[in-house]
């Protein structure tokens, strides 16, 4: 059996462009790429935190340093400049794969600038 799981994340980062007229997809740091563990032309799925909106696109990459990250295409429609978003990627993987496996988690100020890393989610209290 295939499992789907979470492969890495950039959590919480801001929306620096917006580019309706741009070819589509979403421009990520290249930076912010490696760290990641996305690739370019990767699917990703981007949750924005800020208007509730989720959908699908690819990633390509933006200037290392830059910190931009640009929602392009239709998908401009849904993330405005300064929404606060959660970008995932995910991979198939068998059952005893996925029993070793720890994603890549990275967390962004409102800069865009990586305050931590990590492997693992704490439990959720009730």
């Amino acid at each position: 059996m295939q499992l789907t799981l979470l492969k890495c994340k950039l959590h919480r980062a801001c929306v620096t462009h917006a580019e309706v007229d741009y070819e589509g997809s979403c421009a990520i740091d290249e930076e912010l790429l490696r760290r990641s563990g996305i690739r370019e032309y990767e699917q990703i799925q981007i949750y924005n935190v800020t208007n509730g909106e989720r959908f699908t696109t690819y990633a390509i990459r933006a200037q290392a340093g830059s910190r931009v990250i640009s929602v392009n295409g239709a998908a401009a429609h849904k993330a405005a400049p300064g929404d606060r978003v959660i970008i995932c990627a995910y991979a198939g993987m068998s059952e005893a794969e996925a029993r070793v496996f720890r994603p890549s988690l990275v967390y962004l100020d409102e800069c865009n600038h990586i305050v931590r890393t990590g492997e693992s989610i704490p439990a959720q209290a009730a």
